[in-house]
Formats: C-alpha cells, sequence, structure tokens
C-alpha cells in the first residue's frame, strides 16, 4: 500500500518553475509520452554528464514522479533518471481501458521503455511502484539492470492496523463513503494525515514542502478520477495479493535475476518491517537496507542514505557505466 501525494523533505534543488500546476524542480524537465491508449506524463532528470546509464523511478499509490525528485538529484551523477507518473496519477490522464491492476501498470511500464529503447535500466519502485516493478523485473529481465525497491506492497498475511482504510477502498462503494465523510476535511488537513501516516518523523518536511504537497492534494482532489484511480488501484493491489502460482507477487520476486537492493523503514505504517527479511529471502542476492528511524517512503526521508546504498549495489555487481548485467556477475 501507499501514499497521496507526499511533500518532499529537503529539496536538492529549489522548486523554480512549473508546468502548468505542476511544480518542476530546477534542472528537471517534464514532458509527455503517448503510446496507442496511454499517455503518461514523464519527469526527467538529465545526467550530470554523457554515458551514465538509464533508471526509471515508479512511484506508490496515491503519489506522483515528484516524489523521486530528491533522489533523482542525488543521483544525477551517476544513472540518466527518469520518473513516470502511472496512468491516471500525477500529471497522467486516465488509462483509455480503465484498467488500474498491477499488471496493466507493469504494461505500462514495459510498453514506456520499449517505446523509448532505454532498457535494461535501472529500476526504482516504492510501495504500489515496488510490486509493479518486480513484475516487470521478473516477465521482463531483458529491462532491468538492477531492482531498488523501497517498502514494497508485497503480500502480507497481517496487514497493518494503520494500512486498513488503503485496503477497504478496494471494496465497492467504500471510497465514496470515504468521500462523505471526508468533504469537510481541506487541503492541509489531509496533506497532514497523509504525512502523519507516510513518514517516520513528520518533522522533516520542510514548510515549503508542506505548502507544496496541499497545493498538489488541492489539484488532485479537483480531478474528476481521482476516487476512481484511487479505488480501481487499491483494488488491483488486492487481486494481485491473492493471486497463486506463477503470477503471484511472492513467485515473481524469486524469479528476478536482476541484482536488487530492498529498503525497508521501521517506522512504516502501511507495509511491515517485519516483511523486510522475507523479501531479503525472496530476491536471489538481494541486499537489505533497515532504516529504523523511516517510514514508507524512505527515498524522500532518507535520499542521500538510499542513493549511497544504491551506488555501493552498483559497484559490487558491476552494473555501473554500461548499465548491464551477466548472471555470473561479470557485468
Amino acid at each position: 500500500m501507499s501514499s497521496t501525494e507526499l511533500p518532499g523533505v529537503r529539496s536538492t534543488a529549489e522548486l523554480s518553475s512549473q508546468v502548468g500546476a505542476v511544480r518542476v524542480a530546477e534542472g528537471e524537465q517534464l514532458r509527455t509520452v503517448t503510446l496507442p491508449g496511454l499517455e503518461l506524463a514523464v519527469r526527467v532528470r538529465p545526467p550530470r554528464r554523457t554515458g551514465l546509464p538509464p533508471a526509471l523511478f515508479v512511484h506508490g499509490l496515491g503519489g506522483s514522479s515528484q516524489n523521486w525528485s530528491d533522489l533523482m538529484a542525488r543521483l544525477a551523477d551517476t544513472v540518466d533518471g527518469e520518473a513516470l507518473d502511472l496512468p491516471g496519477f500525477g500529471w497522467s490522464p486516465p488509462p483509455a481501458d480503465r484498467d488500474y491492476s498491477v499488471t496493466a501498470f507493469a504494461r505500462a511500464v514495459i510498453r514506456h521503455l520499449d517505446a523509448a529503447g532505454r532498457g535494461p535500466v535501472h529500476l526504482f519502485g516504492n510501495s504500489l511502484g515496488g510490486a509493479v516493478s518486480t513484475r516487470v523485473a521478473a516477465v521482463r529481465p531483458d529491462l532491468v539492470s538492477t531492482l531498488t525497491l523501497v517498502s514494497p506492497a508485497l503480500p502480507e498475511l497481517r496487514v497493518q492496523k494503520s494500512a486498513v482504510p488503503t485496503a477497504l477502498l478496494a471494496v465497492p462503494g467504500v471510497a465514496a463513503l470515504f468521500n462523505r465523510l471526508t468533504q469537510g476535511l481541506g487541503a492541509e488537513q489531509r496533506t497532514r494525515g497523509v504525512t502523519e501516516l507516510c513518514y517516520g518523523d513528520p518533522s522533516r518536511v520542510t514548510p515549503e514542502g508542506f505548502r507544496n504537497a496541499v497545493e498538489e492534494m488541492e489539484r488532485r482532489m479537483a480531478l474528476p478520477y481521482f476516487w476512481e484511480a484511487m479505488t480501481r488501484s487499491s483494488r488491483g493491489i488486492v487481486d494481485a495479493y491473492t493471486l497463486g502460482g506463477q503470477h503471484g507477487l511472492w513467485r515473481q520476486a524469486q524469479r528476478v535475476l536482476a541484482p536488487s537492493l530492498l529498503v525497508y523503514g521501521g517506522r512504516d505504517q502501511l507495509v511491515s518491517y517485519r516483511m523486510a527479511h522475507k523479501a531479503a529471502a525472496a530476491y536471489r542476492g538481494s541486499r537489505l537496507l533497515c532504516l529504523p528511524e523511516a517510514g514508507h517512503v524512505a527515498m524522500m526521508e532518507y535520499p542521500e542514505v538510499v542513493a549511497a546504498a544504491f551506488r555501493e549495489l552498483l559497484s559490487d555487481t558491476g552494473t555501473g557505466e554500461s548499465g548491464r548485467y551477466s548472471e555470473d556477475g561479470r557485468g
């Protein structure tokens, strides 16, 4: 499970320009990718030098590409980074077929990578984006050099109580009920609630970051498809949790060939910290980074730590400049 739009902690670059109401950090660009039946907004962070391997960042439920801005800025000397808005989120319109399943999101990522010819990439995913990225890495290993997952949404037998409201969005009629019950809440109250749910330490959010998140919350709530995207995506996660056999997420995690980095927060209220070691055992040859003070979005709370761990992954596995990796580990 994951978040709605979240404020940044400490912006690496001042937010200086806008595309419509979208804030674009200095050094970033926002472009639109149009494919048959699919339109994707893609946030681009040009690398500091040529020849760096490509990377793609995939956000969580209710989030957007902006959730990766801090980490992308810190890795601009290491990768050629792009972060996409999944269909129906950020500035990407809903998919033409209204399919918000994990498989459909994975298909969108694959279609984008195939059309752009950027693979293999260093693939990053948070929460829902972690489930999506796992599926991509399992079914299209040729597209993935390394896999970095921050609090990936993988099936849990005992869901945390704080994650129950998000899961309930999958139940028919609950989203409309939530909407009615929360109509009196302003964007600032909603944003504060999301921040307290998703951050290990909400005080790390800067006043500017919070103001920007409130503005984005106002924009998102005004979209006619906001609740549809949240509801159907929540249902897509629940459906993915119930799949068995080769399509189950845990089985697909075991099929991932790419070197993997797993990041878990000790204060995560949506994805249980106790799942960390189970996940580390599922992804073959993976490495685990546990941050006791972090919440659900460690890449936003501790981007410098996540960036350092990723660079270490590249160094140890030989997946730096070329971005390629062979099964014998020689690069």
